[in-house]
């Protein structure tokens, strides 16, 4: 060990995509200690088990954090790590790892991933804010209003397939039952207008659920929020749209609209909102962008 070895701190996540965080902590931690650096490594039996053992990590001032997780791991760290200012390394290790895709860091090759904490380059990226009853939720990715949070919920009660199959099944499934949403729709203070429809995505970044590109060409370094909402839609229209969604380009179609803003109000009789895979809200949401919040350190190459 030399003077100058950098200290990292990892918070691995062990029940990551399904039980995967593991073993990829481990390779994140044996290539890092491999290549010379200091590592205090803790498990996170819990949300609350991991922000109680991020903030003994951050005590001791580490170089840099090194969290081992999917997307809803790094969201529910993000309010303690956008606090202490300290870089932060992603090495991905959920189901769908949307933010990792969204900055170019491998998700396939945790020694690669890890190693931007002793050579990677600096992006700070905004961060999402959910209003909530006891305070603000952060996210990272997308914020899902209506059917997109309804295929999250049904993704989440499903226990077979695995991966993204799953979340295709939970599609299948809600497409059947979708129906109109009578959303109430606000942007950046103005007042809220009665937007029915089948879905309001509010993207940090480009897709969710493993790589449904819904908010394609968000910018999560822009100081912006990406505002998609889709018509009222019958089943047979949606099942059409929904090779446009998968490919992306469905924003060509006059059914789907895109505005940007950096503050959101949405409300309907039966709202549920979804971000980073985890349920925040129902019934209403106040949602704005906290540009440039998060520091984070990824791959050269990436950058």
């Amino acid at each position: 060990m030399t003077e100058s070895a950098r200290r990292i701190a990892v918070l691995v996540n062990p029940h990551a995509g399904k039980g995967r965080g593991a073993a990829i902590g481990d390779a994140a931690i044996a290539h890092l200690r491999g290549r010379g650096a200091v590592v205090a490594d803790r498990r996170g039996e819990s949300a609350s088990d991991a922000v109680s053992l991020l903030s003994e990590l951050l005590a001791e001032a580490p170089d840099a954090v090194v969290v081992v997780g999917g997307d809803g791991t790094l969201s529910a760290l993000a309010e303690l790590l956008v606090s202490a200012g300290t870089p932060v390394v992603l090495v991905p290790a959920g189901t769908g790892n949307d933010l990792a895709r969204a900055l170019g860091i491998p998700r396939d090759a945790p020694e690669d991933a890890a190693e931007a904490a002793l050579s990677g380059s600096v992006r700070r990226i905004d961060v999402g804010a959910i209003a909530v009853a006891d305070g603000m939720r952060l996210f990272l990715t997308i914020a899902a209003l209506g059917f997109d949070a309804k295929v999250s919920e049904r993704t989440n009660r499903l226990r077979y397939p695995r991966g993204r199959a799953r979340y295709f099944l939970a599609i299948a499934i809600e497409v059947l039952r979708v129906r109109p949403m009578r959303f109430r729709l606000g942007l950046d203070g103005a007042e809220a207008t009665h937007r029915p429809g089948t879905l309001i995505a509010i993207g940090n970044t480009a897709s969710y659920g493993g790589g449904m590109p819904m908010c394609i060409g968000a910018d999560p370094a822009d100081g912006l929020l990406d505002v998609v909402h889709v018509a009222p839609l019958s089943p047979l229209r949606l099942i059409l749209l929904l090779p446009r969604l998968l490919a992306g380009t469905h924003l060509d179609r006059p059914e789907a609209q895109r505005q940007r803003a950096q503050a959101v109000e949405v409300s309907a009789p039966d709202l549920v909102v979804y971000a980073d895979g985890e349920r925040i809200a129902e019934g209403s949401c106040q949602v704005s962008v906290r540009p440039g919040a998060l520091t984070m350190l990824i791959p050269e190459e990436a950058a």
